[in-house]
């Protein structure tokens, strides 16, 4: 109860995107994120009892919800186009430091009496330094834009702060590329009709709908592929290796946190470069190989649990190298400004719902068809992925979001 949590919260946390992300922005609900996730961690690391527990869980969880959506968002709407796709895949990167740095917690704690507690402080101090670098950065000159031209503030004051935020953002960049830019971003709004605010069946209309399915689309496979029943079985892989004990365990997960970190790490410095559509096709046709390799194991190849060792590790690091970094990247960029926070928060709840429902559906599917029926299902489906990235997803590198919203 107290892992799932985290999952209930998230969940609610990126419902309630929907109707707060373009009221408070981008920035503010950054450092909410921030504030929750501060709170929730130290009611989990100081809760007197269960309940407290599942409440600190669910606090932080509604945080990651909250950042999920508006991390991406802010970091698509202010980082310049060439290496747009570095900065938000960087943001994956950094999650899986992250889950390292947890693991690494872990070891150093998992033999000492209520050593969970001080696994779940460890957090505070990162959570005061994101709430205090939000408070820091200028909000995104995008979302001010948005805002003045749906009747929120005056029209040239905000084009002024955004011009400012934008030089802000690009250090030593000349005021008039800047002012250029700012202007196209007017343009566009203008074109697109942003005078009202944008209702909640235009989020299923015309380019957004387009945009919906892409977005929605590429989390959901991100999920259904079966991201977290493979990690699920991976202590009991492992463990059919010869790696038993519960520091064994531990010291295999940061093995495996340090693959997601160098996979990430490669994803990172080539998204630019290759594209979008090469790494996702790439990693994707991977993870496929990867999924029906793991299959054989478990019906073929029961003797041999390096087949299953092989098959986990080309998972990850294939899964890491696209649907991780690619699928987070490509909802940030597809979405039209005017539906660009309310589009995520349904593609972020998409995400979170998919994983929910992997997770707790595998056991129940497990004892039904049997482990390599199933996993040969979710190979099955990384192949309906594969027809899906092949004739729906654009390749969208080195193109401002406003050619993104043109070009669908």
């Amino acid at each position: 109860m107290q892992v799932s949590g985290s999952l209930y919260g998230a969940l609610i946390g990126s419902a309630t995107a929907f109707t707060i992300a373009d009221f408070l922005g981008r920035r503010r609900e950054l450092v909410v994120s921030s504030i929750m996730y501060l709170i929730g961690a130290l009611l989990t690391a100081v809760t007197p009892n269960f309940l407290i527990m599942v409440v600190g869980r669910f606090l932080y969880g509604i945080g990651i919800g909250l950042a999920m959506h508006a991390a991406p968002m802010y970091i698509a709407e202010t980082a310049p186009s060439q290496i747009r796709g570095m900065l938000i895949s960087l943001k994956e990167f950094f999650i899986v430091l992250g889950m390292l740095l947890g693991y690494i917690v872990g070891n150093l704690f998992v033999e000492v009496i209520s050593g969970w507690r001080y696994m779940y402080a460890a957090s505070a101090p990162i959570c005061v330094i994101m709430g205090i670098g939000m408070c820091w950065l200028p909000c995104s000159p995008r979302w001010l834009l948005l805002c003045a031209t749906q009747g929120k503030g005056d029209l040239r004051e905000t084009k002024e702060n955004a011009t400012r935020c934008l030089c802000r953002l690009r250090g030593q960049a000349s005021p008039d590329l800047v002012s250029e830019q700012v202007n196209l971003i007017l343009e566009e709004l203008s074109y697109v009709g942003e005078e009202k605010k944008a209702g909640f069946s235009e989020i299923f209309q015309g380019k957004c709908l387009k945009a919906m399915i892409i977005g929605c689309g590429l989390v959901f496979f991100q999920q259904v592929t079966g991201q977290p029943s493979v990690l699920y079985y991976a202590a009991t892989i492992f463990q059919s290796a010869g790696f038993s004990g519960a520091s064994d365990a531990t010291r295999v997960s940061i093995l495996l946190g340090l693959l997601k970190l160098i996979m990430t790490g490669v994803a990172v410095l080539v998204v630019d470069k290759l594209g979008r559509r090469p790494l996702l096709i790439g990693g994707v046709s991977g993870i496929a190989v990867s999924l029906f390799l793991l299959s054989s194991y478990y019906t073929l190849f029961t003797g041999a649990p390096y087949v299953a060792v092989i098959a986990l590790l080309l998972y990850v690091g294939c899964y890491q190298l696209s649907f991780g970094p690619i699928g987070w990247l490509m909802i940030s960029e597809v979405f039209p400004l005017k539906l660009r926070g309310r589009g995520l928060s349904v593609a972020v709840l998409v995400n979170f719902a998919s994983n929910a429902l992997v997770t707790f559906a595998f056991s129940p599917l497990e004892d039904l068809i049997g482990t390599g029926v199933l996993f040969a299902s979710f190979g099955v489906i990384a192949v309906a992925s594969l027809a899906f990235i092949f004739c729906i997803v654009p390749e969208t590198k080195g193109l401002t979001l406003e050619e993104i919203e043109a070009k669908l």
